[in-house]
């Protein structure tokens, strides 16, 4: 599998036991991919199997390096040494010997993948030599977008949720769609998150906005916010910001 949405789609056919995921492959990183495989892996049923155990290659980058291990993921750096592979597979044998899969907490797999997404070093291993360095500035307050042959500015205090979309970002506002080309992961920078929760790796929403979060039969959140009919679905990976108070 030479990319990861082809690993995604065969991860979820297979149900293996053990993922190897590269972090950089074509079309989705490793990390992408396995956030994904998480949130799309059938949890209940009688053919689900518990979520497999991830190992991750990586090239060598002290702060990805510190990620995995403050996470308690197992990983491989490049080039591989066939000593420390050997490592590895010893230690997934023992896991895989003791049962320990069965008892993998795919909410715990979740918490791990959430603080990978944002460690330095991990999404671009090669080239991260020190931690990111936050966006300096106030939070964006206007965005030009375009709607037709038109350009229009837009006030952030009028948006109730982003939404990545191909090659394009849809801004809706209670009344109106727009379209922008700055990438949602550029965009998150820029936007207070106090104020924009992303609740789905392609979706980022007004908190105040959010009027009810439901259910579904299958265990998927979807919410709803006000001025907007549509029901947005929310990802396992952010599924915690709903939890009750």
């Amino acid at each position: 599998m030479g990319d990861g949405l082809s690993a995604v789609r065969q991860a979820l056919a297979l149900q293996p036991d053990v993922l190897f995921f590269d972090i950089r492959m074509p079309g989705q990183s490793g990390l992408e991919a396995a956030v994904e495989l998480a949130d799309a892996w059938p949890a209940d049923g009688p053919s689900s199997r518990p979520f497999p155990a991830l190992v991750f290659v990586t090239a060598y980058d002290q702060y990805a390096v510190q990620a995995f291990e403050a996470q308690a993921v197992d990983y491989l750096l490049k080039p591989v040494q066939a000593a420390r592979l050997q490592k590895t597979v010893q230690k997934l044998q023992l896991a895989l010997a003791s049962k320990a899969p069965a008892a993998i907490d795919l909410e715990a797999t979740m918490a791990q993948l959430r603080h990978l997404l944002v460690a330095p070093g991990v999404a671009a291993p090669a080239a991260a030599t020190a931690p990111a360095t936050p966006a300096v500035g106030a939070p964006l307050t206007l965005i030009q977008a375009s709607s037709g042959s038109q350009i229009h500015m837009v006030p952030v205090a009028d948006v109730l949720y982003f939404e990545a979309a191909d090659k394009y970002v849809r801004v809706l506002t209670a009344a109106r769609e727009y379209l922008i080309r700055t990438p949602l992961k550029d965009l998150i920078g820029q936007l207070d998150t106090q104020v924009f929760w992303q609740i789905h790796r392609s979706t980022l929403v007004r908190a105040s906005s959010i009027t009810t979060v439901t259910r579904d039969e299958a265990g998927k959140l979807h919410l709803e916010l006000a001025g907007r009919p549509e029901k947005l679905p929310v990802s396992r990976l952010y599924a915690h910001l709903f939890k009750a108070m």
